[in-house]
């Protein structure tokens, strides 16, 4: 692992040095996991949250300009085929923070492994709950976890989140002792944030163990206290994407859609940052323009927008890492040169 003053320097880096950064990044990712992209579906279940982060349009006090919805466990499940009939194999059912969408999603989860005859991989994205809750969502068939701390600065957290980073960790730290493939994130560009906290990010990353780390720009959004602060720089969220290839090989890193709204062909430069995965949006379409999580005008990523930066970057797409794997074959010792369940070139 490449040590915190190069870590600093590459998250500094820009033109010419930026590129030999992504390049290094690149090698390592096709050492690791050759020419393949994995692909997720998610579907966006509720945008309800308990939650008053001062980023989010979807935050609790934003009541007045966001239309409430949930989706019921027949609508999951329906959007999940549309998933299945694409050749993609995980599911990622993702929302605000809510105890209220958990009956749909507990019924839900069954039914879809049925589906999937089993073959497929359920990624849940959905805040901080209380162990029994994901103890029994691992039972019903959940395989995956995303848990994004935002960032390692515990005051900073807590000023833009009114939650406490302790207690977020704590719920991280349960899902992997319950043996979840687990997730975590951070957003670059947040005010107050330096660069010496992004590093202190990239330490927790392995200091977690986690298995996935995604990197979105902070993008202002309107109906938030934060609406009149200046965007992130999208040029230091790919650094930020490459320093994590570099210091943790294995992990799955996406290109977020966030990216795209950031900045020109913002997911194709993930790709050639480093990152490994891509997320098609198969939320019904008559609820996507109420799930605002970077605001009303969001980038909605459609098969056809992964086919075309898929190809351009010369690489290929490939199912779960995960499906027929145990544990800690997934997270050490795999080879995405031979998928258990290769997605069709779309």
């Amino acid at each position: 692992m490449p040590g915190r003053s190069e870590l600093r320097g590459y998250l500094l880096a820009r033109g010419a040095e930026q590129e030999e950064l992504f390049k290094l990044a690149r090698a390592a990712r096709l050492e690791r996991f050759g020419d393949e992209v994995v692909l997720r579906g998610v579907v966006e279940i509720t945008n309800t949250c308990r939650v008053n982060c001062d980023y989010c349009p979807m935050r609790r006090d934003n009541a007045s300009h966001n239309e409430r919805f949930s989706l019921s466990s027949e609508e999951i499940v329906r959007s999940a085929r549309a998933v299945r009939q694409l050749g993609i194999n995980v599911v990622m059912l993702q929302g605000g923070e809510t105890t209220s969408i958990l009956l749909a999603v507990e019924e839900a989860i069954p039914a879809i492994v049925d589906l999937f005859d089993g073959q497929v991989e359920i990624l849940l994205n959905l805040g901080c709950f209380r162990r029994e809750r994901y103890v029994r969502l691992r039972e019903l068939g959940a395989t995956s976890y995303i848990l994004k701390h935002e960032t390692s600065d515990a005051e900073l957290h807590h000023r833009l989140r009114h939650e406490s980073l302790r207690y977020r960790l704590s719920c991280l730290r349960e899902l992997i002792g319950l043996g979840y493939r687990v997730g975590t994130g951070i957003i670059s560009g947040l005010p107050g944030q330096s660069i010496d906290s992004i590093l202190d990010d990239l330490e927790l990353a392995g200091e977690l163990g986690v298995d996935m780390c995604s990197v979105s720009p902070f993008i202002p959004a309107s109906d938030t206290p934060l609406g009149s602060v200046s965007p992130g720089d999208v040029d230091l969220a790919l650094n930020i994407i490459a320093c994590l290839r570099l210091a943790y090989p294995t992990i799955l890193i996406p290109s977020v859609s966030a990216l795209e709204r950031a900045g020109v062909a913002g997911q194709s430069r993930g790709l050639q940052a480093g990152a490994n995965v891509l997320t098609v949006n198969f939320s019904p379409a008559e609820r996507r323009d109420s799930y605002l999580i970077y605001g009303r005008s969001r980038f909605v990523v459609t098969v056809d927008h992964v086919h075309e930066i898929v190809r351009s970057a010369g690489l290929r797409t490939r199912g779960s890492l995960y499906v027929t794997l145990p544990l800690e074959a997934a997270r050490g010792t795999s080879s995405a040169k031979e998928p258990q369940y290769p997605v069709e070139k779309l």
